[in-house]
C-alpha cells in the first residue's frame, strides 16, 4: 500500500495556477485563504460624530462648532453627490498594540482626508489594489497615547466622478455613500507580506507564461509556499518558511544587460473633468499627502509631479502641506515636471498661449523650488502641434513625454524613443512609456510589456514607468511600492529602478545610437470631434487670446506713453498675471476641448467672463492714459493692434465707414478713397450677385453660393476666374449623424461622413439686408434638423478680398453634427492649414491608412486649398475643426453630444467665416493677414482733441508677425515683442523699429525672459534674420517716449 504522504506532483498548470489566485483572492473562500488572515483582528469604531453636508469650507471653519456634530454609526448613508461630510472619530489606544502594525480602515465609497490638529496628513480612497484599500497606519508616538481623535473630510465623489450609468455619462447628482467600514485592523505583518509576495509570483506566472522557466520556477514557488502554510496550520515556523522561499526565488539577479525600467511614482490629477475645479483642489491635497506618508516609509522612491497650477493650489489652501513638499523637492524625491502652469490641449491654444502656459509654469518652478524643467509633460492631450518642438526650445525643454498616441484608433505609432522635429526644424528627444499608460500598477504584466512593446530596442535599452492611479488622483500606494522591491532586479524581468526623468533621459542620449526621427505634428486617431464639442468654450478661447493680446499692447503704448507726459499710469502686472492664469487654467486637456461635464462648462465660462471683465476695466484705463475713451470726445480715432497698415470697413456711431490705420498704433478716422464700390443685383432667376471689384460672388434662395469669382483687369478687359466646382453649391450647410463608438463629446467616427444631408429647408429665403457703398449684406433663415434653426448674413464690403458669413444658429439637436462645405474649383492632393506660429500640410486623400484617418483635423484661423494659379482659403472667428476631401473643404460648426455634457451646445450661437478666393499662393494673397484682420478687428475709440496718429511698432517685411508685444516682467523699463516667420520662408535683414521710441539695448530671449545675447541697436531700431516659421523673442530696453505724433 502506497504512503499516503507521499509527494504527488502537481503537473496541472491551470489547477496550480489557479490554486495561487484563489489562496489570494478577496472574492473567493477568505474563510481559510491568506487574505481572511491578514487582519489578526478588527474592532469597530462606535464613537462617530457628523456634521454636514457642507460646500468646500476649511476644516477650522469646522470646528468652530463641535455642538454642531451629531453622532452616528456604521452602515449609515451621506450625500449628494459632491457635498462634503465631515466626522470626528475618538477610540481608545490598547496597550496590546504596542507591537503591532495597527491601521485605521475608512471605507466610504468615496474620496475622504485624515487630518489631526488642523492638518492633512493621510487620504483614503475607493481604489482597490487587488482587494486591499490604503489604511493609515498608527505611528509609535500614537499608540502610546490613551485615546487618539481624528476628523475626516468625505468628499461625496469617488476619483472618476459619478457618471451614470457609464463613467463618462453625465453625473449622478443624488447618490449618497454610507460608512462601510470604519475600524481599527491589527495587521499580521507577515503574513501580509506572504500575501504580496504570492500576488507578485502569480503574475509573474501568468505573465511569462507556460513555456518560461522563470514563470513555471514562480508557479512551484507560489504552490510550495501554499503547501507549506497549511500543511504546518500557518504556524510562525511555516511563515518564515515560506518567506524564505520567495526571498530566495526573487534574489536571482538579472543580466547587467537586461533592458533598464526607470520607475517613478506618478499622479496624474485632471484639473476638470467628471468633477469640477473646486474639488480638483482638495483631489490634489489628497494625493499627494498620501505620497509624502509613503516617502516617510520607502527612503528611494521618487515622485514625480505636473502642472504648477496645482501646486499654486496646494501653496494656497494647504500650506503646512505644501512646506512639505517643498522639502522633498529639495531631496530630488517630489520631482516637479512639465514646466507649464496646466497640462493644456496641444491642438487648439494659440501659439502665444502656449508660450504663456510655459512662462507661468516655470516661473512659478523657479520662484517656488528654484527649479526650471528641463522635460515637457504632456501625456494625456489630444494630439501634439507640430511647432511643440520650438515652442519647447524656446522655453528650456530639451526633452518630451507622452504616451497618448498608444490610443491611436487606426494606426500603431512605430517608435517609443525618437526625435521629435518640429515645422522649423527644432528637435526634442521624445519618450513614449511602452507600457503604454500614465497609471500602472507596478505589475509584471506592465514591466514585460514595457520590454516587449518597446518598438525602438537595439536603439535604446531604457524606458520610463509611471505607477500610480491617476485621472481623478489617488497616486502610488503601499503595495505597489512592495511589489517594486520584489521585481526591482530578479530574472526573467527588466531591471528596474526608482528614477528620474532626469536621470532617464541623460542614460538616453548617452547611451542610445542611431535614434529615429519623426517630422511634423503627433495627430492623435481619435477625439477629433473634441475640436468642435462645446462651441462657447472654443468661441470664448479665441475671443480672450485677442483680447489679452490687446489689452497688453495697449497698455504697454500706455506705459511708454506715461514715461513722456509723467501720467504716473503703472504697467498692470499682477491684474494681468492674474487673469493670464484663470484663461490659462481653461485651456486644460478636457475643458478646452469640451471633455468635461456641464459643471465644469459652467464654471470655465465664468472664469471667461471674469477674464472679460477685468480686461475691459484694464484696457479702458489704458486707453485713458493715451487720450482715448472720452465718451463725449468730438474726435472719433481707429487703433489697429496688428503691425502692418490696413484698410477696412468699421463703423462709427452706427454708420460704416472705410478707413485706413497705420501699423500697430492708432489714428483719426477719415474716409479712405475707394476704387470700386461694393454693389448688389438681383438676377432674373431670383439669385443674388455681390460685387465690389475684386470678387463677385451670386447666391441662391438658400444661400447657397452658386458662383464666386476673381476679378482682374487686363487690357481693359475684365476677366472672372470661377471658384466653385461646376453643379455644385458652395455654403452648403450639411448635418450629419454623429454617434461615436464611446467617447461622445470626444469623438467623431468617419462613418459619419456616410450620413451627411444637405440642409435646404427654408424659414426665410434670402433677400438683400442691407446696401450701401461700402458694404451689402443679404440674409436668410433655414431650418436644420428637427427642432434647429440658421440664420445667415453674408455681407462684402468695399475692397475686401473677403466673403463673410455671420452665422446664428439655434441648436437644438441631439447626436448631430453640423457641417458648411465649400466644392472648389481647384485640382490638389494636399490642403494647407495654420497651427501655431506657423502652418502645415495634410493630404486630402485616402491613400493610405495614416492619410484616411484624419478625416477630421485641427487648425486656427484658416486653411486654404490651393493650385498652381488658384486657392480659396476658409477663415473663421471661433472655429477648429475642418476637413477635406478632393476638392471640397468642410468647416465644422456645432455637435450635440450627449456625455458628459447632457446639454453640450444647446441654445443659441453666434460666429462668423469667410472665405477668400486667390490668384497667387496664400502667402502673397495675405491670406493670413487676412485671417488675422477677421479675428482682431480695429477698434473705435474716441477723444477729445484732434491726433495725427501714432504707430508703436513697425516690421519692414510682411512674412514676419509681430505677435505679442507686453512689458517685461523680468527687466525693468523694457519691452518684450515676440515675432516669427509666417510664410515657411528665410527672410534676411529684417528691421524691427519702434518710430517714437529711445532704444537703449536689445536682447535676444527665450519664453522665460533668459537673455541670450545683445543685438546692434541702431536708432529706434534694429535688424535680424529669421529662419522658415521662427520664433523670435527680444527684450528691449528703452529710454523715454519721443513724441506720440
Amino acid at each position: 500500500m502506497a504512503d499516503i504522504l507521499s509527494p504527488v506532483v502537481p503537473k496541472n498548470r491551470r489547477c496550480t495556477l489557479e490554486r495561487i489566485e484563489k489562496f489570494i483572492s478577496h472574492h473567493y473562500f477568505t474563510d481559510v485563504n491568506i487574505f481572511g488572515r491578514l487582519n489578526r483582528s478588527s474592532e469597530n469604531i462606535e464613537s462617530i460624530l457628523h456634521y454636514g453636508p457642507t460646500d468646500r469650507i476649511s476644516i477650522s471653519t469646522v470646528i468652530q462648532d463641535l455642538s454642531a456634530f451629531k453622532p452616528v454609526k456604521t452602515g449609515d448613508s451621506f450625500g449628494p453627490t459632491f457635498s462634503t461630510h465631515w466626522f470626528i472619530l475618538s477610540f481608545e489606544v490598547l496597550s496590546s498594540w504596542k507591537d503591532e502594525d495597527v491601521e485605521l480602515e475608512w471605507d466610504s465609497g468615496c474620496e475622504a482626508m485624515l487630518w489631526r490638529d488642523e492638518v492633512p496628513f493621510f487620504s483614503f480612497t475607493p481604489q482597490e489594489d487587488e482587494g486591499c484599500r490604503k489604511s493609515y497606519r498608527l505611528s509609535k508616538e500614537e499608540k502610546k497615547q490613551k485615546r487618539l481623535q481624528y476628523v475626516v473630510e468625505m468628499a461625496c465623489n469617488r476619483e472618476l466622478g459619478e457618471g451614470s450609468p457609464t463613467m463618462i455619462s453625465p453625473p449622478d447628482m443624488n447618490k449618497k455613500f454610507s460608512l462601510n467600514k470604519v475600524r481599527i485592523n491589527v495587521k499580521n505583518k507577515d503574513l501580509e507580506a506572504i500575501f504580496l509576495d504570492l500576488q507578485v509570483l502569480y503574475d509573474i506566472t501568468k505573465t511569462l507564461g507556460e513555456n518560461n522557466q522563470r514563470g513555471i520556477e514562480a508557479m512551484f514557488v507560489g504552490n510550495q509556499i501554499i503547501n507549506t502554510l497549511v500543511m504546518q496550520e500557518w504556524s510562525d515556523h511555516a511563515v518564515k518558511e515560506s518567506r524564505d522561499l520567495s526571498k530566495s526565488y526573487f534574489s536571482e539577479r538579472n543580466h547587467k544587460l537586461q533592458h533598464h525600467v526607470h520607475a517613478m511614482g506618478h499622479c496624474h490629477i485632471d484639473c476638470a473633468w467628471l468633477w469640477p475645479y473646486s474639488e480638483t483642489r482638495r483631489k490634489c491635497a489628497r494625493s499627494w499627502v498620501s505620497v509624502l506618508n509613503i516617502m516617510k516609509r520607502y527612503p528611494d522612491f521618487t515622485f514625480v509631479c505636473s502642472q504648477a497650477q496645482q501646486f499654486a493650489w496646494v501653496k494656497s489652501d494647504y500650506p503646512q502641506l505644501f512646506e512639505e513638499i517643498k522639502t522633498q523637492v529639495k531631496n530630488g524625491r517630489f520631482i516637479p515636471v512639465g514646466g507649464t502652469w496646466v497640462e493644456m490641449d496641444g491642438n487648439l491654444p494659440s501659439g502665444e498661449s502656449m508660450m504663456m502656459q510655459f512662462f507661468y509654469g516655470q516661473k512659478f518652478f523657479r520662484e517656488e523650488f528654484g527649479i526650471t524643467c528641463d522635460e515637457f509633460w504632456l501625456p494625456d492631450t489630444f494630439g501634439y502641434s507640430g511647432n511643440f518642438p520650438q515652442i519647447m526650445k524656446e522655453s528650456g525643454i530639451d526633452c518630451f513625454l507622452t504616451q497618448k498616441l498608444s490610443w491611436n484608433l487606426v494606426n500603431k505609432f512605430p517608435h517609443h524613443t525618437f526625435y521629435w522635429q518640429g515645422i522649423d526644424g527644432s528637435r526634442q528627444l521624445t519618450h513614449f512609456p511602452p507600457g503604454e499608460s500614465y497609471g500602472m500598477s507596478m505589475k509584471a504584466e506592465e514591466l514585460m510589456k514595457t520590454l516587449n512593446n518597446h518598438k525602438d530596442k537595439g536603439r535604446s535599452n531604457s524606458s520610463i514607468f509611471l505607477f500610480g492611479f491617476g485621472d481623478g488622483g489617488g497616486g502610488p500606494n503601499d503595495f505597489m511600492l512592495e511589489r517594486f522591491e520584489r521585481m526591482k532586479d530578479t530574472a526573467g524581468l527588466p531591471r528596474v529602478e526608482m528614477s528620474t526623468p532626469k536621470k532617464f533621459f541623460e542614460e538616453v542620449k548617452t547611451k542610445s545610437s542611431n535614434l529615429c526621427s519623426w517630422v511634423g505634428e503627433l495627430f492623435l486617431e481619435l477625439h477629433n470631434g473634441s475640436y468642435t464639442s462645446q462651441a462657447m468654450i472654443k468661441e470664448q478661447n479665441r475671443k480672450c487670446e485677442v483680447l489679452l493680446h490687446d489689452l497688453q499692447l495697449l497698455c504697454t503704448m500706455a506705459w511708454c506713453y506715461s514715461r513722456y507726459n509723467s501720467n504716473k499710469y503703472n504697467y498692470p502686472h499682477e491684474e494681468i498675471n492674474e487673469i493670464w492664469k484663470k484663461f490659462l487654467l481653461n485651456q486644460f486637456h478636457d475643458v478646452l476641448p469640451g471633455t468635461s461635464i456641464e459643471m465644469v462648462t459652467t464654471d470655465a465660462l465664468k472664469l471667461y467672463d471674469e477674464v472679460i471683465v477685468t480686461a475691459a476695466i484694464l484696457m479702458k484705463k489704458g486707453k485713458g492714459s493715451l487720450g482715448f475713451g472720452d465718451s463725449g470726445g468730438v474726435c472719433p480715432v481707429v487703433i489697429n493692434t496688428l503691425p502692418w497698415k490696413r484698410k477696412e470697413v468699421v463703423s462709427v456711431k452706427g454708420e460704416l465707414a472705410y478707413v485706413e490705420c497705420q501699423a500697430t498704433g492708432y489714428q483719426e478716422i477719415t474716409d479712405c478713397n475707394y476704387t470700386s464700390a461694393v454693389v448688389a443685383l438681383e438676377m432674373e432667376n431670383g439669385d443674388l450677385m455681390l460685387c465690389n471689384g475684386l470678387i463677385e460672388c451670386r447666391f441662391d434662395k438658400c444661400g447657397r453660393m452658386v458662383s464666386l469669382c476673381i476679378m482682374t483687369s487686363q487690357n481693359g478687359v475684365v476677366c472672372k476666374q470661377e471658384c466653385v466646382a461646376k453643379d455644385k453649391y458652395a455654403n452648403q450647410f450639411v448635418i450629419f449623424d454623429d454617434v461615436p463608438l464611446y467617447w461622445d463629446a470626444w469623438d467623431v467616427m468617419d462613418y459619419h461622413l456616410q450620413t451627411g444631408k444637405h440642409v435646404t429647408e427654408l424659414v426665410e429665403p434670402l433677400c438683400l439686408s442691407g446696401q450701401s457703398k461700402l458694404q451689402v449684406s443679404c440674409k436668410f433663415s433655414l431650418m436644420v434638423g428637427k427642432k434647429s434653426k440658421i440664420t445667415q448674413t453674408i455681407s462684402l464690403d468695399v475692397g475686401s478680398p473677403l466673403v463673410k458669413f455671420k452665422t446664428e444658429v439655434s441648436w437644438n439637436e441631439d447626436h448631430k453634427f453640423l457641417k458648411v462645405e465649400f466644392p472648389w474649383n481647384i485640382q490638389t492632393n494636399r490642403a494647407t492649414y495654420e497651427i501655431q506660429y506657423g502652418h502645415i500640410e495634410r493630404p486630402n486623400h485616402q491613400n493610405t491608412s495614416w492619410e484616411s484617418a484624419k478625416f477630421e483635423v485641427w487648425a486656427h484661423k484658416w486653411a486654404d486649398l490651393s493650385q498652381h494659379n488658384l486657392g480659396v482659403s476658409i477663415l473663421n472667428d471661433s472655429k477648429y475643426g475642418y476637413s477635406c476631401f478632393g476638392n471640397t473643404m468642410r468647416l465644422s460648426l456645432l455637435r450635440s453630444p450627449k456625455s458628459p455634457d447632457a446639454n453640450a451646445d444647446m441654445g443659441d450661437h453666434v460666429f462668423t467665416y469667410a472665405v477668400m478666393p486667390h490668384k497667387g499662393t496664400f502667402q502673397e494673397s495675405e491670406v493670413i493677414q487676412q485671417a488675422y484682420q477677421l479675428n482682431y478687428p480695429m477698434l473705435v475709440d474716441y477723444t477729445s482733441c484732434r491726433t495725427l496718429g501714432y504707430s508703436f511698432a513697425k516690421v519692414s517685411r510682411k512674412e514676419i508677425i509681430l505677435e505679442s508685444c507686453m512689458k517685461s516682467q523680468m527687466h525693468s523699463n523694457a519691452v518684450l515683442i515676440r515675432l516669427y516667420e509666417s510664410y515657411g520662408s528665410s527672410v534676411q535683414d529684417v528691421t524691427i523699429s519702434f518710430p517714437n521710441l529711445n532704444i537703449e539695448k536689445v536682447h535676444r530671449c527665450n519664453t522665460l525672459e533668459d537673455l541670450k545675447g545683445e543685438i546692434k541697436v541702431e536708432g529706434n531700431s534694429f535688424t535680424v534674420n529669421f529662419t522658415p516659421f521662427q520664433i523670435k523673442s527680444f527684450i528691449c530696453t528703452c529710454y523715454i517716449i519721443t513724441s506720440l505724433e
